[in-house]
């Protein structure tokens, strides 16, 4: 080969691998970020009624994978999942999971499933949510390849 055609060659294998790498620096500073500043609001908390009788707490139990499955969570108030060490259900084995992927709160005796940004999506019964869902004893959410059922 001639040398002026080696020589551009060479400028478009260092363009590529700039591009690759300008990619996983865009990538590394997106998970980092966490929970972007335009996510929804969630509903204000309404106030505990006094009297009346208790009512059972949600649950989160761990359906996929099979060797995690059977771990319940319950949601007190909120309860955050992802990678993250600080999340409320770490998911450290799942690589497919954001570092915070989603949140469940219980506002008025209803859990809502929030997705916070994550790259691939929170679902609910198979949909993917774009905005606080609400969901009910049964329902399955998926955060990455990681599966849980909403238990009462």
């Amino acid at each position: 080969m001639s040398e002026p055609v080696l020589t551009f060659l060479k400028f478009c294998l260092l363009a590529i691998l700039y591009l690759f790498l300008a990619r996983v620096v865009w990538v590394v500073a997106r998970e980092l970020r966490g929970t972007p500043v335009h996510a929804p609001i969630a509903p204000e908390p309404a106030p505990v009624p006094a009297r009346g009788r208790a009512r059972k707490q949600w649950r989160l139990v761990l359906v996929a994978p099979p060797a995690e499955a059977g771990a319940a969570f319950p949601v007190e108030d909120e309860i955050t999942m992802g990678r993250g060490g600080g999340c409320t259900i770490p998911l450290a084995f799942d690589t497919f999971v954001s570092q915070v992927h989603a949140r469940a709160f219980d506002r008025d005796g209803t859990l809502w499933i929030e997705d916070l940004g994550s790259r691939n999506g929170t679902f609910v019964n198979g949909e993917q949510v774009h905005e606080p869902t609400p969901v009910g004893k049964g329902s399955r959410v998926q955060v990455g390849e990681t599966v849980l059922e909403v238990d009462r």
